[in-house]
Protein backbone atom coordinates (compact mmCIF):
# COMPACT_ATOMS: atom_id res chain seq x y z
CA UNK A 1 0.00 0.00 0.00
CA UNK A 2 2.57 2.40 0.63
CA UNK A 3 4.82 1.49 -2.04
CA UNK A 4 1.69 2.29 -3.82
CA UNK A 5 1.41 5.48 -2.76
CA UNK A 6 4.70 6.69 -3.22
CA UNK A 7 3.76 5.75 -6.91
CA UNK A 8 0.51 7.46 -7.00
CA UNK A 9 1.22 10.40 -5.03
CA UNK A 10 3.79 12.27 -7.27
CA UNK A 11 1.71 12.22 -10.41
CA UNK A 12 -1.18 14.08 -8.92
CA UNK A 13 0.75 16.51 -7.50
CA UNK A 14 1.98 17.58 -11.04
CA UNK A 15 -1.38 17.26 -12.46
CA UNK A 16 -2.70 19.60 -9.78
CA UNK A 17 0.11 22.08 -10.40
CA UNK A 18 0.00 21.56 -13.73
CA UNK A 19 -3.98 22.35 -13.32
CA UNK A 20 -3.74 25.64 -11.38
CA UNK A 21 -1.48 26.71 -14.24
CA UNK A 22 -3.51 27.03 -16.67
CA UNK A 23 -6.53 28.05 -14.67
CA UNK A 24 -7.16 31.57 -15.47
CA UNK A 25 -6.22 33.98 -12.94
CA UNK A 26 -8.90 35.72 -10.85
CA UNK A 27 -7.72 39.48 -10.50
CA UNK A 28 -8.73 41.78 -12.81
CA UNK A 29 -6.01 44.51 -13.38
CA UNK A 30 -7.33 47.61 -14.67
CA UNK A 31 -5.79 50.55 -16.04
CA UNK A 32 -7.83 54.30 -15.32
CA UNK A 33 -7.50 56.62 -18.46
CA UNK A 34 -5.81 60.42 -16.81
CA UNK A 35 -8.04 61.75 -20.12
CA UNK A 36 -11.28 60.17 -19.10
CA UNK A 37 -10.50 61.17 -15.31
CA UNK A 38 -12.85 63.99 -13.68
CA UNK A 39 -10.96 64.33 -9.63
CA UNK A 40 -14.11 68.00 -8.52
CA UNK A 41 -13.73 69.51 -5.26
CA UNK A 42 -16.70 71.45 -3.41
CA UNK A 43 -15.87 73.40 -0.09
CA UNK A 44 -19.17 75.38 0.77
CA UNK A 45 -18.71 78.62 2.65
CA UNK A 46 -20.99 81.49 4.07
CA UNK A 47 -21.21 82.96 0.67
CA UNK A 48 -20.96 80.37 -2.10
CA UNK A 49 -19.95 77.11 -2.55
CA UNK A 50 -16.24 77.18 -4.21
CA UNK A 51 -15.59 74.83 -6.71
CA UNK A 52 -12.46 72.85 -8.97
CA UNK A 53 -10.42 70.47 -10.30
CA UNK A 54 -7.55 68.36 -9.56
CA UNK A 55 -5.70 66.29 -12.95
CA UNK A 56 -5.37 62.87 -12.23
CA UNK A 57 -1.69 61.91 -13.01
CA UNK A 58 -2.00 58.01 -13.14
CA UNK A 59 -3.84 55.51 -12.27
CA UNK A 60 -4.12 51.26 -11.84
CA UNK A 61 -6.21 48.91 -10.34
CA UNK A 62 -6.07 45.19 -9.20
CA UNK A 63 -8.91 43.20 -7.37
CA UNK A 64 -9.71 40.00 -7.04
CA UNK A 65 -13.50 39.51 -7.16
CA UNK A 66 -13.54 36.15 -5.18
CA UNK A 67 -11.57 37.71 -2.11
CA UNK A 68 -11.99 41.08 -2.40
CA UNK A 69 -8.40 42.14 -1.79
CA UNK A 70 -7.26 44.86 -3.82
CA UNK A 71 -4.16 47.26 -4.54
CA UNK A 72 -2.75 49.38 -6.94
CA UNK A 73 -2.58 53.44 -6.93
CA UNK A 74 -4.66 56.37 -8.26
CA UNK A 75 -2.06 59.58 -8.05
CA UNK A 76 -3.71 63.11 -8.46
CA UNK A 77 -1.17 66.20 -9.44
CA UNK A 78 -1.59 68.22 -6.26
CA UNK A 79 -0.25 71.44 -8.39
CA UNK A 80 -2.71 70.97 -10.77
CA UNK A 81 -5.71 71.87 -8.15
CA UNK A 82 -7.87 74.98 -10.27
CA UNK A 83 -11.16 76.60 -8.81
CA UNK A 84 -10.59 79.76 -11.17
CA UNK A 85 -9.34 82.13 -9.37
CA UNK A 86 -5.84 83.19 -9.76
CA UNK A 87 -5.16 84.48 -6.02
CA UNK A 88 -7.51 82.33 -4.25
CA UNK A 89 -5.26 79.03 -5.95
CA UNK A 90 -1.98 80.53 -5.07
CA UNK A 91 -2.85 80.54 -1.50
CA UNK A 92 -4.38 76.68 -2.02
CA UNK A 93 -1.26 76.03 -2.72
CA UNK A 94 1.28 78.17 -0.69
CA UNK A 95 -0.59 77.62 2.32
CA UNK A 96 -3.17 75.25 2.35
CA UNK A 97 -2.09 71.93 0.23
CA UNK A 98 1.92 73.80 -0.31
CA UNK A 99 1.56 71.25 -3.14
CA UNK A 100 5.84 72.51 -3.78
CA UNK A 101 6.77 70.37 -0.99
CA UNK A 102 3.61 67.54 -1.39
CA UNK A 103 3.10 67.55 -4.78
CA UNK A 104 1.10 63.81 -4.88
CA UNK A 105 -2.07 62.83 -3.65
CA UNK A 106 -2.33 58.87 -3.60
CA UNK A 107 -4.97 56.65 -2.70
CA UNK A 108 -3.84 53.11 -2.40
CA UNK A 109 -7.00 50.60 -2.11
CA UNK A 110 -6.35 47.20 -0.71
CA UNK A 111 -9.84 45.91 -0.10
CA UNK A 112 -13.18 46.04 -1.88
CA UNK A 113 -16.61 45.28 -0.10
CA UNK A 114 -19.02 44.20 -2.19
CA UNK A 115 -19.68 42.32 -5.71
CA UNK A 116 -18.51 44.09 -8.99
CA UNK A 117 -20.94 42.76 -10.90
CA UNK A 118 -19.28 41.64 -14.77
CA UNK A 119 -21.93 44.11 -16.69
CA UNK A 120 -24.16 46.38 -15.28
CA UNK A 121 -24.16 48.46 -12.08
CA UNK A 122 -22.47 47.57 -8.50
CA UNK A 123 -22.33 49.52 -5.52
CA UNK A 124 -18.97 48.58 -3.65
CA UNK A 125 -17.36 50.32 -0.86
CA UNK A 126 -13.30 50.75 -1.59
CA UNK A 127 -11.27 50.56 1.70
CA UNK A 128 -7.34 52.31 1.63
CA UNK A 129 -4.61 54.40 2.58
CA UNK A 130 -4.98 58.30 1.11
CA UNK A 131 -1.72 59.91 1.37
CA UNK A 132 -2.47 64.21 1.88
CA UNK A 133 -0.19 66.67 2.32
CA UNK A 134 2.14 64.05 3.31
CA UNK A 135 0.42 62.07 5.59
CA UNK A 136 -1.49 58.92 5.29
CA UNK A 137 -4.99 58.18 6.35
CA UNK A 138 -7.31 55.40 6.49
CA UNK A 139 -10.22 55.65 4.24
CA UNK A 140 -13.22 53.65 2.43
CA UNK A 141 -14.91 55.44 -0.47
CA UNK A 142 -18.44 54.08 -1.41
CA UNK A 143 -18.04 53.48 -5.34
CA UNK A 144 -20.84 53.13 -8.17
CA UNK A 145 -19.37 50.70 -11.02
CA UNK A 146 -21.01 50.48 -14.21
CA UNK A 147 -19.42 47.98 -16.30
CA UNK A 148 -19.82 46.98 -19.89
CA UNK A 149 -17.37 46.01 -23.24
CA UNK A 150 -13.89 44.88 -20.83
CA UNK A 151 -14.52 48.84 -19.19
CA UNK A 152 -15.72 50.08 -16.12
CA UNK A 153 -17.31 53.77 -15.61
CA UNK A 154 -16.46 54.61 -11.96
CA UNK A 155 -17.90 57.21 -9.60
CA UNK A 156 -16.17 57.56 -6.30
CA UNK A 157 -17.64 60.32 -3.45
CA UNK A 158 -15.58 61.10 0.11
CA UNK A 159 -14.96 63.79 2.46
CA UNK A 160 -11.60 65.19 2.99
CA UNK A 161 -11.69 66.56 6.73
CA UNK A 162 -8.38 68.57 6.01
CA UNK A 163 -8.16 70.75 9.00
CA UNK A 164 -8.68 67.54 11.36
CA UNK A 165 -5.60 66.24 8.95
CA UNK A 166 -3.44 68.95 9.68
CA UNK A 167 -3.89 71.85 6.81
CA UNK A 168 -4.78 75.61 7.70
CA UNK A 169 -8.39 76.54 7.43
CA UNK A 170 -8.25 79.50 4.52
CA UNK A 171 -11.00 81.12 6.37
CA UNK A 172 -10.66 84.80 6.99
CA UNK A 173 -12.75 87.40 8.84
CA UNK A 174 -15.22 87.87 6.07
CA UNK A 175 -15.05 84.36 4.44
CA UNK A 176 -15.75 81.22 6.55
CA UNK A 177 -15.50 77.93 4.82
CA UNK A 178 -16.28 74.52 5.70
CA UNK A 179 -13.49 72.63 7.24
CA UNK A 180 -14.06 69.44 5.40
CA UNK A 181 -13.90 69.71 1.47
CA UNK A 182 -15.84 67.16 -0.99
CA UNK A 183 -14.73 65.13 -3.71
CA UNK A 184 -15.91 63.39 -6.13
CA UNK A 185 -14.02 61.26 -8.78
CA UNK A 186 -15.25 60.27 -11.96
CA UNK A 187 -13.16 57.82 -14.78
CA UNK A 188 -12.97 55.02 -17.34
CA UNK A 189 -10.99 51.96 -16.27
CA UNK A 190 -9.85 49.30 -18.97
CA UNK A 191 -8.89 45.76 -18.37
CA UNK A 192 -4.89 45.53 -18.79
CA UNK A 193 -3.37 43.86 -21.20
Amino acid sequence: MIRALRFFVPPLACAFLLTAATLPALRQSLQLDPAETKVEFTLPSLLHTVHGTFALKRGSFQFDPVTGKAAGELVVDATSGNSGSGARDRRMHKEILQSDKFPEIVFRPDRVDGKVLPQGASQVQLHGIFTIHGVEHEMVMPVEVRAGEGQYAVTGHFSVPYVKWGMKNPSTLMLRVNDTVEITIESVARLAH
